[in-house]
């Protein structure tokens, strides 16, 4: 009986987003059919509808609408323009209904084929450009210097986006508001908050770890277990490769299923990915192979999005936040990789998403104007230094005390200016910006409290 119900409920809403040739978004959809399901099941309702291709969906967030098929044309010249004629050609082949895709499994050739610094899944031309447009400081900087110049921003934006890409219905605001002030929001499953909480963390830790960092297994299991924690049925199974079958929804794509064979070819994928020279290359590169060897039991899109920032933080790039990318093009292109091992609409989407992240982090990083060479020199200590006096939950004149004691762990001629901008950096730490030294919101909380009493 339940199957039935679920059967007649998605035939309504097929037959309801056919009337609707302008679209029709998740609210209306609701109201004319009388859906009396949770805005969650709603939605995985209408995604499953778009992952067997017989709906059309676009946009994203609340601007969210779904289209009948014969709709594709007219909603695709409106839509993605960036895209190639070759790109169009597979999105418009992988729309089609999953029952007429000819099944397929893991081919192993698209990575043995594939020789670092020889074979090249992004054109120079196109490397070079997106190197000048990346680019934020032609002299030497430790890594991870410019990430952290825009974290506060980055753990929001990439958070978000990342999480978006996974169907999460948190908004901008919303994700802010619970990042910045631990505030949950009403309505939202605890799943979804949790992805986002652990987007966060992952992302400090590419900015605390920014000199350790790389395409190594203690990189990418950790980001793993950092993505998935509290997620996967088997808490055990965060940062381990897989070892059962798994399926992919949407898809008639077969991941590899003998343990030994993914964990031999995870090496290879991390070998691979080290061995490029170019770290746009290499950003895309992990993009295309991790989700397609599908080396961990979920999560492993999640970890592709953020271990493509690796080259990017370790070389001071502009980060990849995925700002604005629309899921249906994402999904595709990933679909391209899976079904067809074609990459030319997730090549795309790369690239526009990267530049769509250098227009806003430009324009962020020009509000805060030049690092301060001196912050910059000691920028590990003075984050030692707040972190200590959070952590310990010093009022102001155990704080002062306890910086006083310590000073001599900077050279004497520094002492006075380093106290300081030390001094400066506690007295404006508040909610919205506690994130950037790694602290944890109970221990501001619990801290704010005797400093501000």
């Amino acid at each position: 009986m339940p199957k039935r119900i679920d059967t007649d409920e998605l035939a309504a809403l097929v037959a309801r987003i056919d009337e609707s040739p302008k679209g029709i978004d998740a609210v209306s959809l609701r109201n004319m059919t009388g859906f009396e399901g949770s805005d969650k099941t709603l939605q995985r309702r209408l995604n499953r509808l778009a992952d067997e291709g017989r709906i059309l969906k676009r946009g994203r967030g609340t601007g969210t609408r779904y289209f009948p098929l014969q709709a594709e044309v007219s909603v695709d010249s409106a839509g993605f323009d960036y895209l190639s004629t070759e790109a169009k050609r597979l999105r418009k082949e992988l729309s089609q209904p999953v029952s007429v895709r000819k099944p397929v499994g893991y081919q192993s050739g698209l990575l043995e084929r594939y020789q670092p610094n020889r074979s090249w899944y992004l054109p120079e031309g196109i490397r070079d450009d997106l190197m000048e447009m990346g680019r934020v400081e032609r002299g030497t900087l430790p890594a991870g210097t410019y990430l952290r110049q825009v974290m506060d921003r980055l753990i929001i934006d990439l958070s978000w986006n990342s999480s978006r890409l996974e169907g999460n219905t948190y908004s901008l605001l919303d994700t802010q508001r619970l990042l910045e002030r631990s505030e949950n929001v009403e309505g939202k499953s605890a799943e979804e908050t949790q992805m986002i909480l652990n987007h966060k963390s992952a992302i400090e830790m590419l900015a605390d770890d920014a000199d350790e960092i790389g395409f190594n297994r203690y990189t990418i299991c950790n980001l793993h277990a950092l993505l998935s924690e509290n997620l996967l049925p088997d808490p055990m199974s965060g940062g381990r490769l897989r070892t059962r079958m798994i399926g992919i929804a949407g898809s008639v794509y077969e991941p590899l299923q003998v343990p030994h064979k993914i964990e031999e070819y995870f090496d290879e994928v991390l070998r691979k990915a080290e061995a490029v020279e170019d770290p746009f290359e290499q950003s895309f590169f992990v993009m295309v192979h991790l989700p397609y060897l599908q080396p961990f039991d979920d999560v492993n899109k999640r970890v592709s999005r953020l271990a493509a920032n690796i080259p990017l933080v370790r070389q001071n790039l502009c980060p990849l936040a995925f700002v604005d990318v629309d899921e249906d093009p994402y999904v595709k292109g990933v679909l391209g990789i899976y079904e067809r091992g074609q990459v030319d609409l997730l090549r795309d989407v790369f690239i526009w998403a990267y530049k769509r992240s250098c227009a806003r982090y430009s324009a962020i990083r020009q509000s805060l104007g030049e690092p301060d060479p001196f912050r910059l020199r000691y920028r590990q200590q003075i984050s030692d230094f707040v972190k200590h006096v959070v952590q310990q939950s010093f009022q102001k004149a155990e704080a002062s005390n306890w910086i006083q004691e310590n000073l001599n762990r900077i050279p004497k001629e520094d002492r006075v200016k380093f106290q300081e901008i030390l001094e400066s950096e506690l007295w404006g730490l508040h909610e919205g910006n506690f994130a950037r030294y790694r602290l944890r919101p109970a221990e501001f909380e619990q801290w704010a409290k005797g400093w501000n009493p």
